[in-house]
């Protein structure tokens, strides 16, 4: 088998063209009858080039079948094709090929993390063609490079998820160069809320959360063209409890960090450690303890100059200060006193480097309280980069003016797929949607948020699929439009399992990605959803049983295409679509087995036992498919599923993993009855009088001032969404007249409610309400203003309380009453006033409306 290389169907995902449309005669043959092209690498060259290199080689290996000359220094020796990998004014191969007009890279000088690709005809004796990665740096080379491994088929997470590789004889690489650079500077990726599940896999792998796994950890992110990382800190301390880690992350290329709440490079952690020093311990209050606090960020920047010549192992330093344990200031906390501590951190980092401190990358989170006192003045110096955060659900609390003059540092975006604090823990499985990942990232990327993207991804596994579209996009987000968004999952499915199952296993990621996101399963119980009752006929699941239905499909389509699946990719898609999609379904039952039980218990009717068996059943088939995780590959992942995901009371972690309690009726039960098998009957409909829309499916759509209404595909909890894009521009009027018209037929007269589904988003401008209008048949606009505050505590106002109940149900309701209507044709009206505002469903009614989670169909 044998494929040519051609250009990138999706952001970051590559597709082999047809092998027809490259011309052998001039392409480069990167790999040629089962044989690889020899790699070239300088001998002098950075340590991250070197190490890219070998890699290299190794991924042609895993292609191919045999590993290929690995050549560092010496290529007077070659003879046949050749890959160069090198940086541009630090490889003597590169600026001889440049001196001699052999390769063209003036446009990389001086570029940030830049690459080209370039095919070179008769650059050596004994070489009639050569494919070049010359890299504007150390970063640069090492995207370029692994850019191709991707393109060959080597998955990023070809370690991290068994990703295998296809064996291929052929690859052909394409006349010509290509040229690549980031969009956004700093990308990556934050391990956090990391026990007991990555902890203790770490523990049981490589004895520790120490460099030998971090060595997967800095190649997984590279290969997915991320360059910084904020590590894992749950009792624990990067540079302390290994001083490798530091040092093999500078050598691989990657830029470390610490969290939000961790200054100065230190972990937390460190601050209650070799207290016997006495530069630590104590009140972590800088109006009491400043000289200790002092000193030990001092230690931080130290270590970072440690790497010896004056150089410093490459960071971004946080600046700023919370409390202890990432708890929120002392009461009354000055902004003066902020603005000291970092006026005093930057004199650390000036005296310790040795150059002014805006030569020092750094960044202050404002996070939760401290943005308030970003809003309340507090001053920034403009080389620091500001980061802001979403609400640790998804939602972006604050944004910069997109007219706002520039600042040196920019601006960030610190991302949550994971989250410990209120309303609810949520670490088990992924229920992150990339269609609203998308839709807010590009919101901040309009907004000029282009400096920092980070996210936290908890233990890593099981968030492959969003982080790898999050790191995706973060690369150019300009190349991720609408159609791209939409074309993303079959692209990753055909680059992670091979384009033969790549619609289907698209299709299942996407369905259970809404699925999933319409509740986090560590907030649902029997309770979540409504049934539809007991009735003469039989028993009517109602809203949850259509939901349960919806998982069983899934999960059927599920283990159709893992029997059409090779025996080298069953562990990858145990690990990346089975596990979720079973488990998930699994969950489900367990909840709607123990709904049943209790309702039909509480009447005395024995077909609860039938849902006592069902809820037993599915309580020991969770743990049979952890268990399955932990088995597979060898015992690879043995571990990394040990979150307790079931039966949470508060906010927290329940202490163990424990069945709903059931109920069964015997005693006074014949013995005949007592197993009776229910019979389903149909889910009742909405009344007359209830008519429902979903966003996507608008009579007319009315564009204007700029904007176009897009639908987003599958961007909510039932069908889509609708945005007018671009994002990022200023509120509109109803003179303006962007709208979106609904026609509705109306069987029953009545006084009417027309209820709108919006995807929760906050107002990002501080403002602290977002505005949508409607009206019916022409008539007057009504505006609807959506007021949500974020908080970690308690639910003490109306608007933190519509905010709680937002992110739990994952969606705001925003009703408006329209006056009487009679019956027939009426056409509802939604107007584009504030941007960031989502529209996902409409429910017309003129009667009451029965009770529902989705809303009525």
């Amino acid at each position: 088998m044998g494929a040519a290389i051609g250009a990138l169907a999706t952001p970051a995902l590559a597709t082999p063209a047809s092998k027809s449309a490259v011309d052998p005669r001039t392409a480069f043959h990167l790999i040629g009858d089962g044989t690889a092209a020899t790699v070239f690498v300088d001998a002098g060259a950075d340590s991250a080039v070197r190490r890219v290199a070998a890699s290299f080689a190794d991924d042609l290996g895993r292609v191919c079948g045999t590993r290929p000359t690995l050549i560092e220094g010496h290529i007077a020796d070659v003879r046949g094709p050749v890959v160069v990998i090198g940086v541009l004014g630090q490889s003597a191969m590169i600026d001889q090929f440049v001196r001699a007009g052999r390769i063209q890279a003036a446009d990389l000088h001086g570029e940030w993390e830049a690459f080209r690709q370039i095919v070179v005809d008769n650059p050596l004796p004994g070489v009639a063609r050569a494919l070049v990665i010359v890299g504007a740096d150390r970063r640069g080379a090492v995207f370029g490079t692994y850019d191709l491994s991707q393109r060959i088929g080597v998955s990023p997470w070809h370690w991290f998820a068994d990703v295998p590789v296809r064996r291929q004889r052929d690859i052909l690489i394409p006349a010509g160069s290509r040229r690549d650079q980031p969009k956004v500077k700093y990308r990556g990726f934050f391990i956090n809320d990391e026990d007991p599940c990555l902890s203790g896999w770490a523990i049981k792998k490589f004895g520790g959360v120490n460099s030998a796994m971090y060595a997967h950890v800095f190649e997984l992110l590279l290969r997915m063209k991320g360059n910084y990382l904020w590590p894992a800190m749950w009792g624990k301390a990067f540079a302390d409890d290994d001083p490798a880690s530091m040092v093999l992350a500078d050598a691989m290329g990657v830029v470390m960090g610490n969290s939000h709440h961790e200054p100065m490079l230190r972990a937390q952690e460190e601050w209650h450690r070799h207290q016997d020093q006495g530069i630590t311990g104590g009140a972590w209050d800088y109006t009491k303890n400043g000289d200790h606090l002092r000193a030990f960020w001092r230690g931080g920047i130290e270590r970072m100059m440690s790497k010896g010549d004056g150089k410093a192992y490459e960071s971004v330093v946080t600046v700023g200060m919370r409390g202890d344990g990432d708890q929120a200031m002392a009461e009354g906390t000055a902004t003066g006193l902020l603005e000291q501590v970092v006026t005093d951190q930057r004199r650390i980092i000036a005296d310790v480097t040795g150059k002014p401190a805006s030569e020092t990358p750094q960044v202050w989170a404002l996070y939760k309280e401290v943005q308030d006192y970003y809003d309340h003045g507090m001053k920034v110096p403009d080389d620091v980069t500001l980061l802001f955060s979403d609400d640790n659900w998804g939602q972006l609390r604050r944004l910069p003016d997109p007219a706002a003059p520039p600042r040196k540092g920019g601006y960030g975006i610190y991302y949550h797929f994971d989250y410990v604090g209120g309303p609810r823990n949520y670490k088990w499985i992924n229920t992150n949607q990339i269609e609203k990942v998308w839709q807010q990232m590009d919101l901040a990327y309009q907004h000029n948020v282009r400096t920092i993207w980070i996210v936290n991804v908890g233990d890593i596994k099981p968030m492959e699929y969003p982080l790898g579209f999050f790191l995706a996009q973060a690369w150019d987000p300009e190349a991720m439009t609408p159609q791209a968004l939409a074309d993303y999952p079959r692209a990753w499915a055909a680059a992670t399992f091979g384009p033969e199952q790549a619609g289907a296993i698209g299709e299942m990621i996407t369905a259970y990605s809404q699925y999933t996101a319409r509740r986090k399963p560590e907030l649902i119980d029997q309770s979540s959803f409504p049934l539809g009752g007991v009735t003469p006929a039989g028993l009517d699941g109602g809203e949850f049983g259509m939901m349960v239905a919806e998982w069983d499909a899934l999960e059927a389509r599920m283990i159709a295409v893992r029997a059409r699946l090779s025996a080298d990719q069953r562990d990858a898609y145990y690990q990346l679509i089975e596990y979720p999609i079973a488990a998930m379904a699994n969950l489900y039952r367990l909840y709607y087995g123990t709904a049943w039980n209790r309702l039909l218990a509480s009447k005395n009717d024995a077909r609860a036992n039938y849902f006592a068996d069902m809820v037993e059943t599915a309580f020991r088939r969770d743990g049979e498919l952890v268990q399955r995780y932990h088995s597979i590959n060898g015992g690879k992942w043995d571990g990394m599923m040990a979150q307790v995901h079931m039966s949470y009371v508060i906010w927290n972690d329940p202490t163990q993993q424990t069945m709903p309690s059931i109920m069964r009726v015997g005693a006074d039960t014949p013995n005949d009855r007592r197993r009776l098998q229910p019979k389903f009957v149909d889910r009742v409909g909405a009344p007359p009088g209830v008519v429902a829309r979903e966003a996507t499916a608008f009579s007319r759509a009315h564009d204007g001032k700029g904007l176009r209404w897009t639908p987003i595909a599958d961007l909510g909890r039932t069908g889509g969404g609708m945005i007018a894009l671009p994002q990022g521009r200023a509120a509109t009027t109803q003179d303006d007249a962007v709208h979106l018209d609904y026609d509705m037929v109306i069987q029953k007269a009545g006084p009417a409610t027309l209820t709108l589904y919006l995807a929760p988003t906050l107002d990002t401008t501080g403002r602290g309400t977002s505005r949508i209008g409607v009206s019916i048949d022409n008539g007057p606009v009504q505006v609807l203003q959506v007021s949500l505050e974020p908080t970690g505590g308690e639910h003490s106002s109306a608007a933190t309380k519509r905010w709680a109940d937002a992110v739990c149900d994952n969606v705001v309701r925003l009703p408006a009453q329209l006056g009487a209507i009679g019956t027939g044709r009426h056409t509802v009206s939604v107007w584009r006033l504030d941007d960031n505002v989502v529209l996902q469903k409409l429910v017309l009614a003129t009667v009451a409306e029965p009770e529902t989670y989705l809303g009525a169909v």
